[in-house]
């Protein structure tokens, strides 16, 4: 399957959710940094992560870009 017949208005929908969502977590980390709250920038943090994670799978999933490699 090539790129272009995996961009769709559906993948774009969905992109722009796991965007959105990436995007949310992050402000709330954000104000977490800058409020000196650790307890919940912790979990914030986790939650940024988490949302990277799902936006990541996504596009691994669907052959837009692949997982990382090490090379020696």
């Amino acid at each position: 399957m090539t790129l272009s017949e995996v961009i769709d208005d559906q993948f774009l929908a969905r992109y722009r959710a796991l965007l959105d969502a990436e995007d949310e977590a992050f402000d709330e980390l954000e104000h977490a940094f800058e409020d000196g709250d650790r307890e919940h920038f912790d979990a914030d943090l986790c939650a940024w992560r988490n949302a990277v994670e799902r936006k990541l799978s996504y596009l691994h999933r669907l052959g837009v870009v692949q997982p990382p490699t090490i090379s020696a």
